[in-house]
């Protein structure tokens, strides 16, 4: 077992304790330089981002109004192609009719 006294701290050890580390762990003008360069470093990216992803915003509502540009007249080509193959149906009947009259 370990025979060792404990120290006993009073509260102007801690004081004392507290104010060396926070002096120990306060920043240097050189660190905060360098937070700031690292800053400025991470706001140019961002801004940089930022344009392209205007720049992509831009072509997906091109592409999408293409798109939909493109479902409309295949919509109308569809509904042309639908209307023709009714009006052959209609001509192969009265041509059907005509030669059932014509025997």
């Amino acid at each position: 077992m370990n025979n060792k006294k404990t120290k006993r701290v009073t509260i102007a050890d801690l004081a004392k304790m507290i104010k060396e580390d926070v002096v120990d762990r306060m920043a240097t003008k050189e660190d905060l330089n360098a937070q700031q360069e690292t800053l400025n470093k991470m706001n140019k990216t961002l801004t940089t981002h930022g344009q392209v992803i205007q720049v992509m915003l831009k072509e997906i509502t091109a592409i999408h109004e293409d798109t939909k540009s493109f479902r409309e007249n295949i919509s109308t080509l569809y509904t042309d192609h639908l209307a023709y193959d009714r009006k052959i149906d209609n001509v192969i009947v009265r041509v059907e009719k005509l030669e059932l009259k014509s025997k």
